[in-house]
């Protein structure tokens, strides 16, 4: 059974079309990344696996049940884009609170303790930096040990540090079997989690990928190299063995040479400009 199950999805709101026949199935213990610009559709397509919304035509399915179900629910961790937490009450009655949902709940200190945040227990949530409301937002998220994880755009405003801590607390989640399905505008945060990356633009998935095979998918390799001036040069080419054949040949002197496929970034720039469907909303 699929934990995650989207078939044949469409979603409007008025005349724009924010998914467009949309499928995607997530298996249990994956992680996967999802890329887009925004307006591309990833949020809307979130909203509709947590049951926050309903599709206008097609099938979702969250482990096998109608997400909107408050009882499949229960199987199921999220964090939004923007959390709207009580600005009065304490961490630790939000992270209680939030807890008193599922069955077997994380004790609250030591969820407090894993995401850095238990000298914040008394604290109000209002008197909270954004990062340390973000790291409250993904410690909710986990604290009813669901089985699948939504995160949409879960180090958004966090330092270096900050983002550092939460990927280990996702891998560290993911490799206890959890399920995965994350957004980021960060694409070297996919790049250093994700096993599998889909790509959505236009309401639609343009691909749909294990990393590798995404990357693969440039047609660009990146050459760097030290010319006899002692400067760093750098080139963008179809076929690097060429380039350096002919580098060879023409007697250019050069050192330090360097030679490596695209990055997620490069893969992601191309996917988007160049096999977006003509005339399609944004």
């Amino acid at each position: 059974m699929s934990a995650v199950e989207v078939r044949g999805v469409t979603r409007r709101f008025g005349d724009v079309v924010a998914l467009d026949d949309v499928s995607l199935e997530v298996g249990p213990g994956e992680l996967v990344g999802m890329l887009g610009p925004n307006g591309a559709g990833k949020s809307t397509l979130l909203s509709l696996v947590s049951g926050q919304r309903k599709p206008d035509t097609g099938v979702v399915r969250l482990d096998g049940r109608d997400p909107r179900d408050a009882r499949t629910r229960t199987v199921l961790g999220l964090t939004p884009q923007e959390t709207g937490l009580p600005a009065t009450l304490r961490v630790r009655e939000v992270v209680d609170f939030v807890g008193g949902h599922y069955p077997d709940p994380v004790p609250t200190g030591e969820l407090l303790e894993q995401f850095g945040l238990a000298d914040l227990g008394k604290r109000q949530t209002g008197s909270l930096s954004g990062g340390q409301k973000r790291r409250l937002a993904v410690a909710m998220s986990l604290v009813g040990r669901p089985s699948v994880v939504l995160l949409d755009e879960p180090t958004t405003g966090l330092d270096v540090s900050g983002r550092t801590a939460l990927w280990d607390a996702i891998r560290e989640y993911h490799a206890g079997g959890g399920t995965v399905l994350l957004t980021s505008h960060y694409l070297e945060e996919v790049q250093a989690l994700a096993e599998r990356v889909v790509v959505i633009d236009h309401g639609k998935v343009l691909a749909d990928d294990s990393l590798e095979e995404v990357l693969s998918r440039v047609g660009v390799r990146r050459v760097q190299l030290t010319d006899a001036a002692g400067a760093r040069q750098e080139h963008l080419v179809p076929d690097s063995d060429a380039f350096v054949r002919d580098l060879v040949t023409s007697g250019t002197e050069f050192r330090d040479l360097e030679i490596r496929g695209a990055s997620l970034e490069e893969a992601f720039g191309q996917l988007v400009n160049h096999e977006a469907p003509e005339g399609a909303l944004r």
